[in-house]
């Protein structure tokens, strides 16, 4: 009787196999004007799409490259960063500091071995504290000037006369060697390191000498402290108590040594 039983269901079971081929529904594609047939050769292969004629005309006629869309969609990150750098480039800043204004230079060769800079910015003002020459030197050593002014020389002078308005550069690059000695080392002027200031002018009009202010009463003060502000920014200061070649200048530098700045 089992079997019986049985016997029925396994017909129906291969009837509805059968009949599934023919009957059920398959897939509608869509069409939005962009779905490509698909073509089965005698073979049984399928077919591959022909190139559109645009296409196959810009790639025979070597325009594919030229005639390529770029892609049109950036990061946010990369947009930002581009208008930021233009931005700067527009208002003049160099090493990636609103606060340092100039204009890049490039590579500057030097005229005997060990002279030159290799990444060098013409600085004509820090911190919207203009300078009297606009200064050739390398980024390290124009944000240690930014940094110097900004600490130290700004508030050294803030009580007088207004207040600091340029910085009298005496010297910047300049490819020679230490204290123009025949036959000595290479000065940090000749790699773009250096910078030697010889006076302050103030807003009233005033200028406050290196020369004459060191040991003077009215000023003595606030140049001493602007010396010592200097050292940390720069690897090396020298002012007027350093040697004879000193006495109307103070002397910065970003050379760096093992034993930490040295300041005289």
């Amino acid at each position: 009787m089992k079997g019986w039983a049985v016997l029925p269901l396994i017909v129906l079971g291969q009837m509805a196999l059968a009949a599934g081929p023919d009957s059920s529904q398959r897939p509608v594609p869509r069409d939005n004007g962009t779905t490509l047939p698909v073509i089965v050769v005698p073979s049984g292969a399928i077919e591959q799409p022909k190139r559109d004629p645009a296409a196959r005309a810009a790639a025979e006629g070597g325009r594919g490259i030229k005639s390529s869309l770029r892609p049109s969609l950036r990061s946010r990150k990369v947009e930002k960063a581009a208008r930021a750098r233009q931005q700067m480039l527009a208002k003049g800043a160099v090493c990636g500091d609103l606060a340092i204004q100039g204009a890049p230079v490039g590579r500057v060769p030097g005229k005997i071995s060990g002279c030159g800079i290799e990444n060098a910015v013409k600085v004509r003002s820090v911190s919207d504290i203009k300078l009297s020459n606009a200064a050739v030197m390398d980024c390290t050593t124009a944000k240690a000037l930014d940094t110097w002014v900004r600490q130290s020389a700004v508030p050294a002078l803030a009580g007088q006369g207004g207040g600091l308005e340029e910085l009298r550069v005496a010297a910047h690059y300049a490819c020679r060697t230490r204290n123009n000695r025949k036959g000595g080392k290479i000065s940090e002027h000749g790699k773009g390191r250096a910078i030697d200031i010889s006076g302050f002018e103030l807003a009233d009009g005033s200028t406050i000498t290196v020369h004459k202010g060191w040991r003077a009463r009215r000023s003595s003060k606030a140049l001493r402290r602007m010396h010592r502000g200097a050292c940390g920014p720069f690897g090396t200061v020298l002012g007027p108590e350093s040697d004879r070649f000193h006495q109307d200048h103070f002397h910065f530098d970003t050379a760096r040594y093992r034993s930490g700045s040295y300041c005289r």
